[in-house]
């Protein structure tokens, strides 16, 4: 990749990217460092279609930080973040990044580890979450998902829309039968 396509804004404690960098990269940026800063947004990035890369590390990103549709990125990087909220945050990455192959989220507080203070069972079930929500990922947390890894992943977070909507239904049936005989029980 050469220079005209790479951006590196590593320890610049910045908390915004400057808009000359959005106007003299805008549409060839295609791989971004801005680790080492005070990110909380990043709504700027909308700015760079076509990013492939972006590396977060050591920034103030949380859970609720919005990220714009980029489509082409397949590299993503947030280690060492605030990231809390693993469902809110991996739903969003989903729809943020359908093209994601490689990410790493170690050393933030929702993706438990021996690195800050998680058990086994506990960064397992972090794996097997995150890869049952992105069906690209080929890497998560520098190692690579096994088809095997991936199918039980599935088998154990994904559901059927029809069979989650299952319960509810019968719950109603329920409801509406123990009504008829609450009526039924009062008009006799």
């Amino acid at each position: 990749m050469d220079e005209n396509t790479r951006l590196s804004l590593a320890y610049q404690n910045l908390t915004d990217l400057p808009d000359r960098y959005i106007r003299q990269y805008a549409n060839r940026l295609q791989e971004v460092d801005l680790s080492h800063n005070q990110f909380t947004q990043v709504r700027f990035l909308e700015g760079f279609p076509n990013l492939d890369t972006l590396i977060l590390d050591n920034n103030n990103i949380k859970s609720h930080t919005k990220f714009p549709p980029l489509p082409n990125l397949t590299t993503l990087w947030l280690n060492r973040n605030k990231i809390d909220n693993l469902t809110v945050f991996v739903d969003m990455l989903a729809r943020s990044f359908p093209a994601l192959k490689y990410l790493c989220m170690m050393d933030n507080p929702g993706a438990p580890s021996y690195f800050n203070g998680g058990t086994f069972q506990q960064y397992k079930e972090y794996r097997q979450y995150v890869i049952s929500q992105l069906p690209c990922l080929q890497v998560l947390d520098d190692e690579k998902i096994a088809q095997e890894e991936r199918s039980e992943a599935e088998r154990i977070f994904r559901q059927l829309p029809s069979q989650s909507s299952e319960p509810s239904q019968a719950k109603k049936r329920s409801k509406k039968k123990k009504k008829k005989r609450r009526s039924d029980l009062e008009v006799t």
